[in-house]
């Protein structure tokens, strides 16, 4: 499946659609604060089984830092 991931052209070998859920694991996405974004909709964290990636979609993953 060739989809853009952060701006870049990305191709993700895999038999089947993949959830937001198993691309965050497949592509080890493991900080806890993510805002993700698929052809610029926001997916809530509750959403990420549930919602699927297409071939060809723009996929965003956005880490959240705070500090002071």
């Amino acid at each position: 499946m060739k989809i853009t991931l952060n701006n870049r052209p990305t191709e993700i070998e895999t038999g089947k659609i993949l959830s937001i859920s198993e691309l965050l694991e497949k592509q080890k996405f493991t900080f806890k604060m993510l805002v993700i974004k698929v052809n610029n909709k926001l997916v809530k964290k509750l959403d990420y089984s549930s919602t699927f990636i297409q071939e060809g979609d723009k996929v965003d993953v956005i880490h959240l830092i705070s500090g002071g």
